[in-house]
């Protein structure tokens, strides 16, 4: 029995080290580049044994992006246990995805639409977000960063809206990434800040530039 208890043991400890390699390697590269032979060789085990685990790469790619969310919501959940306020979330995502496509080949980005079942858990990622994106930005209204004459459902269509061009019009690829992401913040959500917002964010986006 302990034996057994032991082999679970070490295929688990297995499948997370084939996820973590798999999504360095299709970070770097993009997916399409990397086969799952690329995989078993950077971790010195057999076809057998990868297919054993994962029967194909959209079911390893699925389970390493639904891993990643967790991780980063479990990390942003820390965070927030914080004495934070509504700046000092969105300055906090807007420095894990300046990190996250610094270290992203904008093939992954492309790769990614090829997979349906990677997309269709996105998708309900996104859903997720649209909700908590309601109830943050009438959290920042009562702390009195954003302002109280804006109709933040339109809002919340409009922010949903930006992070589908961005994808769409492959941004991510034409420009820096912290272009884009400040241009964001000065065009969108600027707009919606009262002045207590704006003289948080406008020494945020100072400091990004020197």
């Amino acid at each position: 029995m302990q034996e057994l208890k032991s082999l679970s043991a070490y295929r688990q400890s297995l499948k997370g080290k084939i996820q973590d390699t798999a999504m360095t390697l299709f970070a770097k590269n993009g997916i399409k580049a990397v086969k799952m032979d690329d995989i078993a060789r950077a971790l010195n085990i057999s076809k057998r044994t990868m297919y054993e685990l994962y029967e194909n790469k959209e079911i390893l790619l699925f389970e390493g992006v639904r891993t990643y969310n967790l991780q980063r919501e479990s990390e942003m959940t820390e965070f927030v246990k914080g004495n934070t306020n509504v700046m000092d979330i969105i300055l906090r995502v807007y420095k894990m995805k300046v990190e996250e496509f610094r270290i992203t080949n904008p093939l992954f980005y492309d790769d990614i639409e090829k997979y349906p079942k990677v997309m269709a858990f996105l998708e309900q990622c996104r859903e997720k977000n649209r909700h908590e994106l309601a109830v943050f930005l009438d959290r920042g209204v009562k702390e009195g960063y954003f302002r109280k004459d804006i109709n933040y459902d339109l809002v919340t269509i409009l922010f949903d809206s930006i992070g589908q061009i961005f994808l769409q019009k492959r941004l991510y690829a034409r420009f820096a990434i912290e272009s884009v992401l400040n241009n964001i913040m000065i065009i969108s959500l600027r707009g919606i800040c009262t002045t207590k917002g704006i003289d948080v964010l406008d020494k945020f986006l100072k400091e990004q530039t020197e």
